[in-house]
C-alpha cells in the first residue's frame, strides 16, 4: 500500500484529520471519538444498531460538544460542528469514509463481526479498532486487508484526554502508522506506538495497578479513598487506580483482566471483589455506584 493510499495525505496534510470519518458504536467512547474528530474539522458518520441508539448517540455528541464550547475548549460552535455529523443504522453510510473506527463493547466475537462488516461496507477506508486489550492480530485474522488495519486506543473521556495509543499488528502498513500519528496530532493528542500484545502498554500497566488496589480493598488494607490518595499524593497520579476504575467501568476492567489472565496467567487473575461488584451492577460512574458514589452527569 502506498502512503497516499494509506493516508490520503502528503506533506501538506501534516496534522490534518481525515476529511471523512466513520465510527461504529455511539456509546460513551464512540461519542467521544466522534466529538474529537468533529472539533478537528472532519465530517463524521456514526452507525448504531437501531434508530433509537442512533438518536441517543447524536444527542450525546451534541451535548458533549456544547459543554466543550461552554468551557472554552474549542472555537468551533455547536451548530457548525453538529452540521458535519450524520447518525444512522446503515453500514452503507460508511462507503465513502477515509477512516472507520470500531468502538463497540469489548467482546471479541462482536468486534470481529463488526470489523468484517465494516471492511465490506468501506473497502477503501483505513480501519481501526478502539479495543483496550484484544490483540490486533487476532482481530486482523478476520480481515481481507490486514495491512489497512491498526489499533487506535482512545482514553475516557476522549475529548479531554491527552493520549492515543497506536497499536500495530504484524501486517499493519508503516505508512498507516505514520498517518495515525498525524491524526493524533490533529486531534491535539500525543501518540505512542506499541507493538501488538495483550493489553498493549496502557491497559496492561493500568489494570495491573487497579487489580492490586482492588485486592487491597478486598483484604481490608485501606479504604478506596486512602488507596487512591496514596497514588495521587505520593506518586502524583492525577486519579487513583480505584477512581479510575470507576471512570473506566468495572465491567470493562473485568473484561480486560480476563483477557490478560488468559495471556499472562495468575498475576492478572480478577479479584473476587471485582467479579462480585460487576455481578451486583456496581459498574462505577455509569451505574452511579462502584468504589465511590456518583451523581448523574
Amino acid at each position: 500500500m502506498s502512503e497516499a493510499d494509506a493516508t490520503g495525505a502528503g506533506e501538506a496534510d501534516r496534522e490534518r484529520a481525515p476529511a471523512r470519518v466513520g465510527v461504529i458504536g455511539g456509546g460513551r467512547m464512540g461519542a467521544g471519538i466522534a466529538h474529537a474528530f468533529l472539533l478537528a474539522g472532519s465530517h463524521v458518520v456514526v452507525v448504531e444498531r437501531d434508530e433509537e441508539a442512533a438518536r441517543s448517540a447524536g444527542e450525546r455528541i451534541a451535548e458533549s460538544i456544547r459543554r466543550s464550547v461552554e468551557r472554552g475548549g474549542t472555537v468551533r460552535g455547536v451548530d457548525e460542528a453538529f452540521a458535519r455529523l450524520v447518525t444512522g443504522t446503515a453500514p452503507t453510510l460508511l462507503a465513502d469514509r477515509d477512516l472507520v473506527i470500531e468502538a463497540v463493547p469489548e467482546d471479541r466475537r462482536l468486534k470481529t463481526e463488526t470489523l468484517r462488516r465494516i471492511e465490506g461496507a468501506a473497502p477503501h477506508a483505513a480501519l481501526a479498532t478502539n479495543t483496550s486489550s484484544i490483540p490486533i492480530d487476532d482481530l486482523a485474522a478476520a480481515l481481507a486487508r490486514p495491512d489497512r488495519f491498526l489499533g487506535l486506543h482512545f482514553f475516557n473521556p476522549v475529548p479531554s484526554s491527552a493520549l492515543i495509543e497506536i497499536v500495530t499488528g504484524t501486517a499493519t502498513d508503516a505508512a498507516l502508522v505514520e498517518a495515525a500519528r498525524t491524526w493524533a496530532a490533529a486531534l491535539g493528542k500525543t501518540a505512542i506506538v506499541v507493538r501488538d500484545a495483550p493489553g498493549f502498554a496502557s491497559s496492561r500497566l493500568g489494570v495491573a495497578l487497579a487489580l492490586e488496589a482492588i485486592r487491597m480493598v478486598e483484604e481490608g488494607v485501606a479504604t478506596p479513598a486512602d488507596i487512591d490518595a496514596a497514588m495521587e499524593l505520593g506518586y502524583r497520579h492525577p486519579a487513583g487506580p480505584l477512581r479510575t476504575t470507576d471512570l473506566v467501568g468495572l465491567d470493562v476492567r473485568l473484561g480486560i483482566a480476563e483477557e490478560l489472565h488468559a495471556a499472562f496467567g495468575e498475576r492478572f487473575a480478577p479479584p473476587r471483589l471485582l467479579r462480585d461488584m460487576v455481578a451486583d451492577g456496581r459498574l462505577g460512574r455509569k451505574s452511579g455506584r462502584g468504589f465511590y458514589e456518583w451523581s448523574p452527569s
